[in-house]
């Protein structure tokens, strides 16, 4: 990997920007998408899309999108004793929440950190030896103030946003790297490094590549993405849970195995003419893929029943973790992935469209 792109996924995973909150990623990705594209446009819900224009009025319409959102919690109520009660914003294991690290990010513009409540060994002694049945308005979060006029003289407000704060780093052996937020920033940069190499392509459609927002919490963005720029296809870029700790037998999402063929998912089915071109592309490209069934789903599974109907897929990588502070990903996943979509992307036209739309 390029320290180019290293330092780019760096930049983008620890930025700290949760559902609903996208801005810092927003203005992030319309810097860098400006230099890449004829215009840069912004839908309603705050989505930002770079478009490549066709010199033909009736090429295809082709939409890439990642999302900018990562999952965190808003603050709903501070307590007399100046803690913090939340809810989620994304899906959260509540296992994994406690006695971890985050930043307060409130409305005045004023940082602060701040830790997830937990119990200490020494107090479960004599209860049975642990907690059972732990959910996320359970948990407490504590910034150090020692009321609740406290917290509210430093600007603390509900409505606020707790979002986790991690450094990203290299594993030992170079192969991996762990950060937060890769769902998705990943997206967000292999849709910046796409566009980098397609820069001088001329291609056979017109191009709308970005992120939307909010689909950590119902897929909402692409609703409102899909309405405004009227793809023709559509591909997610996304990131999906690895299941390779014991086994690879029977398991989908495996590091080092390539970029994921997503078949199926609850709200998503590859159409067959779409797995076809994508298939063929892998092959032709010696490109490594897996197969891959997914239990959630991604911003695909929205946009494919928008408009009038519009053929999506996913082109993802698998990490182990997500949803936590601290996700593992491959690199030769990555690189894979993104050749993936500069493959699947340079070889789109009106008669492959047409194609896929149409039989």
């Amino acid at each position: 990997m390029e320290e180019k792109t290293y330092q780019r996924i760096k930049t983008l995973t620890e930025m700290q920007a949760t559902s609903g909150f996208e801005g810092p990623i927003r203005e992030f990705m319309r810097n860098e998408l400006t230099p890449l594209v004829d215009d840069v446009q912004q839908d309603g819900l705050g989505g930002i899309f770079g478009i490549r224009n066709h010199e033909d009025a009736d090429a295809p319409r082709v939409m890439v999108a990642a999302h900018m959102d990562e999952v965190g919690f808003m603050l709903t109520e501070i307590t007399p004793r100046g803690l913090f009660k939340v809810v989620p914003l994304g899906g959260w294991n509540p296992y994994v929440v406690s006695a971890q690290r985050f930043t307060l990010i409130t409305a005045s513009g004023k940082n602060y950190p701040v830790i997830s409540s937990s119990v200490p060994p020494h107090l479960l002694r004599g209860t049975g030896g642990g907690q059972t049945n732990v959910t996320v308005d359970s948990i407490l979060f504590d910034a150090g103030f020692e009321s609740q006029a406290e917290a509210l003289e430093y600007g603390v407000r509900p409505g606020d946003t707790i979002v986790p704060q991690v450094e990203t780093v290299k594993t030992a052996n170079g192969k991996n790297i762990i950060s937060k937020a890769w769902d998705n920033r990943y997206g967000c940069t292999v849709v910046l490094e796409a566009l980098e190499a397609l820069k001088n392509e001329k291609l056979g459609h017109t191009l709308i590549a970005g992120a939307n927002v909010q689909e950590e919490v119902g897929l909402r963005g692409s609703k409102a993405s899909t309405t405004k720029f009227k793809p023709d296809l559509f591909f997610a870029v996304d990131c999906s849970a690895a299941d390779d700790l014991t086994t690879t037998t029977g398991t989908f999402g495996h590091l080092g195995e390539g970029t994921l063929m997503r078949i199926y998912d609850p709200g998503l089915i590859m159409l067959p003419r779409l797995r076809e071109y994508l298939l063929d592309t892998a092959e032709s490209n010696n490109i490594p893929y897996q197969y891959f069934v997914s239990k959630g789903g991604t911003d695909a599974g929205a946009a494919h029943t928008s408009n009038e109907g519009i053929p999506s897929t996913v082109i993802g990588v698998c990490g182990r973790y997500i949803h936590t502070h601290q996700t593992m990903f491959n690199i030769a996943d990555f690189d894979a992935a993104r050749e993936m979509l500069i493959q699947t992307l340079k070889g789109l036209d009106k008669s492959t469209v047409a194609t896929i739309v149409n039989g």
